[in-house]
């Protein structure tokens, strides 16, 4: 490999961890500016006033997919609980633990692999009075076919999607080794499983290593929540590299 090739490889591998880390960050300010970190006890709260708080993630190429229940008192951004006997929560009949951190406060997580969590599964929570409320739901992880070349000139690019609804919603991230040129950011809609990226969006892009990424953020409506509500979130997403060359002039 020629010195130049290097050179343009660790710039490009700099500055997407230059993004990540930003990226990072803002989440964390968020986390720490939205939400509280306190722990409290169920049984000191009226079960109507839990308020639900689900998130699932996971990433193409990564082995576990990482489901994260938390319960708090005072709304979306209120103090976390333990949950106090006979409380619990259960995910497909397996009793979740609770664990706790500075940055998160109380929280009952479990890490599945991906491989076999595809399909539909149901979280179980059990209030102090043993009222129970059922969630179901489906986690559908989606792919690329056929999956993305190595090199990509420029002109409309398609992507077509498998495991996506007939239409959906994607964030789509395309960066490159420039540190001044505005990339791509967008959420886009998903027809019938294809994607369309117009040329003339390219033009925020120069040519060379290109890192893309595709993100579904699911926020689906609880179906059997307490007074208080709740929130629910499933997050997939996965990444390519290519290079990005002028089209060819005949």
């Amino acid at each position: 490999m020629q010195t130049g090739s290097v050179l343009i490889i660790n710039h490009f591998m700099n500055r997407t961890s230059f993004i990540t880390s930003i990226l990072f960050s803002i989440s964390i300010f968020s986390l720490f500016s939205c939400t509280s970190n306190e722990i409290g006890n169920s049984k000191d709260v009226n079960p109507d006033a839990v308020f639900f708080d689900y998130e699932i993630w996971a990433e193409e190429g990564k082995e576990d997919v990482t489901v994260n229940l938390q319960y708090r008192m005072g709304g979306k951004n209120g103090t976390t609980l333990v949950l106090d006997e006979p409380s619990k929560v259960i995910l497909d009949g397996e009793q979740l633990k609770v664990d706790s951190a500075k940055v998160t406060g109380a929280y009952y997580e479990v890490q599945r692999p991906v491989a076999s969590f595809a399909g539909k599964h149901t979280i179980n929570f059990t209030d102090l009075n043993k009222k129970e409320y059922n969630e179901e739901f489906e986690f559908r992880p989606f792919s690329l076919e056929p999956d993305v070349p190595s090199t990509l000139n420029r002109g409309d690019l398609v992507f077509n999607f498998k495991g996506l609804e007939p239409v959906d919603y994607l964030s789509v991230i395309l960066t490159d080794t420039s540190y001044t040129s505005d990339d791509i950011n967008d959420l886009d809609t998903i027809r019938n499983g294809r994607l369309v990226i117009k040329a003339d969006r390219l033009s925020a892009l120069i040519n060379g290593p290109i890192h893309l990424q595709f993100f579904r953020e699911q926020m689906l409506p609880l179906k059997n929540p307490t007074k208080e509500g709740g929130k629910f979130m499933i997050t997939y997403g996965l990444k390519r590299d290519f290079e990005l060359k002028d089209a060819v002039k005949l």
